[in-house]
């Protein structure tokens, strides 16, 4: 039986929630291009977990995972931008950002293990 991939379950997961995010801003005619910013971002971060997974070599994954964290990291100042502008409501936008710093966490967590220690 193979082994359960938290990361890639959770960044996928996300992913669903992102897109049917993007749809609720759009019909509620939020602008096109900030609509496109949190959808790229928070659509790229399993994308790249994904990559990583079949990476090449431990350098590739290492990379692709860096950058699943940075996309994450701007994922998550799209859904505060979004909240704090009233785009979206207090109780959904937290929800989101509890869910993209989790993948965070869980990025930084492999990264650190990958790197054998290091920080990220």
């Amino acid at each position: 039986m193979k082994e359960e991939n938290i990361i890639l379950n959770k960044s996928y997961d996300f992913g669903i929630r992102i897109l049917k995010l993007y749809l609720h801003l759009r019909k509620n005619k939020v602008d096109i291009g900030l609509c496109s910013q949190i959808l790229n971002s928070g659509t790229s971060i399993g994308a790249n977990v994904e990559e990583a997974v079949g990476g090449a070599s431990r350098k590739d994954f290492i990379n692709k995972l860096q950058t699943a964290y940075k996309e994450s990291r701007e994922t998550r100042y799209w859904l505060r931008l979004l909240k704090d502008g009233k785009m979206i409501e207090k109780k959904l936008a937290e929800s989101f950002i509890r869910d993209c710093e989790e993948i965070m966490r869980i990025l930084t967590s492999i990264l650190n293990s990958s790197k054998g220690g290091k920080n990220s």
